[in-house]
């Protein structure tokens, strides 16, 4: 059954237009343009996720959005704002939202989004431990939902677990797609102010000016457009975590401001003369060395010593070998519900695969490959020949018979590979097909490393 999507939103063009994108992709849809009308569908229609504007004719997005919670707690709601407001939209956070988009942003975003959402949701129904029933409680988002059991992210969950029951600021260190904001979040459900905010925000997302609005807020009339006062997430954060994703982007004025507000725990909000008091638990990330940063002159020295006071690095998923396979089959799982499909597992070719190639793109980009290569599967279990290519040629490539994906030889492989399989691999037919002898056959297929394993 498709999942069922309601678009609230007064703007009819872009309400349709969003609706036609989304209907493409599968989901039913369903369009009101104020709450009353979006009232009359969910107690109608059994929704999944509402996709919901905070400014509305009849009412407030982030109003409503609590309202929906009480009555229908397990639908998913996502912010739809023209604003990148965000302190708007963590009140909505607040009052049971479970994420928020800017219009105009890329419409791939959302569909990520929205995908991500459906997964949680399974997750939860398919979960039998108790613990994990609700999507908000802690285990969902605490370190039972870290995956791994390698040395490396064993010894960085005991650390965190370590830190969590402290007020110490923490430095999280790693390769983006390393889950550096799920050990955030598992973190502040695991300390005392978990029954405050986690408010998250992206240092790489926003320009200076921007971003500095965001985190600090502003009075009325403080510059142009600012036409009421605003929170800022500092103050959003309050008794709770703010949690800085990649720091290292930071404007070297801003990098003063915060540090002020670590040392005194005071700010000042944009066109404001008062001072402000916050307590709030710091937890940053960075991809980036900041030594090196500090070095070169990009990043404040002070700001760095306050930051690295508990420092975590996150391995990258090429030192967690063993992890590989466990987090296969979690997405496996995963996404066969999703689709629908009964996939039991993976070949052991697959599983060599995917544990040789080096993962750039660490967990995030394992699971876009599970997901592909679930989408393509036409039987029980997981195969070779539906990686992409450069999985499917990694092996060879790792093992020094070529330095390029595009060497003419790892075609001819990959071609006598999927020959000698049509063949099942009976040499002479096998050869007749390739039109060659099967003396020149057998060289290649030693040459090659070759084997009938590699199907299954």
């Amino acid at each position: 059954m498709a999942q069922r999507i309601l678009i609230v939103d007064d703007d009819i063009g872009f309400c349709n237009l969003l609706g036609r994108i989304l209907s493409l992709e599968g989901y039913a849809v369903f369009k009101a343009f104020d709450i009353r009308s979006a009232w009359n569908n969910l107690n109608n229609e059994a929704m999944d996720i509402v996709l919901l504007d905070l400014e509305l004719p009849d009412g407030n997005g982030s109003q409503f959005t609590k309202e929906i919670k009480i009555k229908f707690p397990k639908i998913h709601v996502i912010i739809l704002t023209g604003q990148a407001d965000i302190s708007s939209c963590v009140r909505s956070i607040k009052n049971g939202a479970d994420d928020y988009m800017i219009k105009g942003e890329d419409n791939q975003k959302l569909l990520n989004l929205l995908k991500e959402q459906f997964l949680d949701s399974f997750k939860i129904a398919n979960d039998g431990d108790k613990n994990i029933a609700d999507k908000n409680s802690i285990a969902v988002f605490g370190f039972a939902n870290i995956i791994g059991r390698s040395a490396s992210i064993t010894k960085a969950i005991d650390l965190a677990k370590k830190v969590a029951h402290t007020n110490a600021t923490v430095l999280l260190l790693g390769e983006s797609g390393t889950g550096k904001e799920l050990f955030a979040k598992a973190i502040h459900n695991s300390s005392e102010a978990r029954d405050h905010s986690f408010v998250a925000i992206n240092c790489a997302s926003f320009s200076k000016t921007l971003l500095e609005s965001e985190l600090f807020g502003y009075k009325n009339g403080a510059f142009t457009g600012a036409y009421k006062d605003k929170k800022g997430l500092l103050e959003e954060a309050d008794n709770g975590t703010l949690f800085l994703d990649e720091i290292g982007e930071m404007d070297l004025e801003l990098q003063v401001k915060l540090l002020r507000v670590l040392e005194t725990h005071e700010f000042i909000k944009l066109g404001d003369t008062k001072v402000n008091k916050v307590n709030i638990r710091l937890i940053s990330a960075t991809n980036k060395d900041l030594k090196a940063e500090v070095e070169k002159g990009a990043f404040r020295e002070d700001l760095f010593y306050r930051l690295n006071v508990f420092t975590i690095e996150l391995p990258p998923l090429r030192e967690r070998e063993e992890d590989v396979i466990l987090l296969a089959e979690y997405f496996i799982k995963l996404f066969s519900q999703k689709l629908s499909k009964h996939i039991r597992g993976m070949t052991k070719s697959f599983e060599e695969h995917l544990k040789i190639y080096s993962w750039k793109g660490n967990i995030r980009e394992l699971k876009n490959v599970i997901e592909r290569s679930v989408i393509l599967c036409q039987e029980t279990v997981l195969s070779e020949d539906i990686l992409p290519f450069e999985i499917r040629t990694g092996r060879y490539l790792i093992m020094g018979k070529s330095n390029s994906p595009y060497d003419l030889t790892v075609f001819e492989r990959l071609h006598i590979q999927k020959v000698l399989m049509t063949a099942h691999w009976n040499k002479s037919e096998a050869a007749k097909l390739l039109n060659i002898s099967v003396s020149t056959l057998y060289r290649k297929i030693e040459d090659y490393m070759l084997s009938p394993e590699e199907q299954n």
